[in-house]
């Protein structure tokens, strides 16, 4: 299912992914942690961007982002993908 959010003044595409559908890793942005396969969350991007604007959220994350710092500080242990 798609839909469409404001946030930062633009308009976004929202989809969720279902946990089978999600085969790969993945990092939040909104929390910098992974998101390992099979775990359900939405992918965004600006509805005017490109394919390659297309992040993969935790739902907490996406729907949390509007009372969230700017850019979430990494943990030392934390993989980077």
């Amino acid at each position: 299912m798609e839909r469409t959010d404001e946030w930062r003044g633009e308009e976004w595409v929202v989809r969720g992914v279902t946990g089978a559908a999600a085969a790969k890793h993945y990092r939040c942005p909104g929390c910098d942690q992974e998101i390992p396969p099979g775990v359900p969350h939405v992918v965004s991007w600006p509805s005017m961007g490109a394919v390659e604007d297309r992040r993969h959220w935790h739902r907490a994350c996406w729907n949390a982002r509007d009372r969230r710092g700017a850019r979430p500080l990494r943990t030392r242990n934390a993989p980077r993908y």
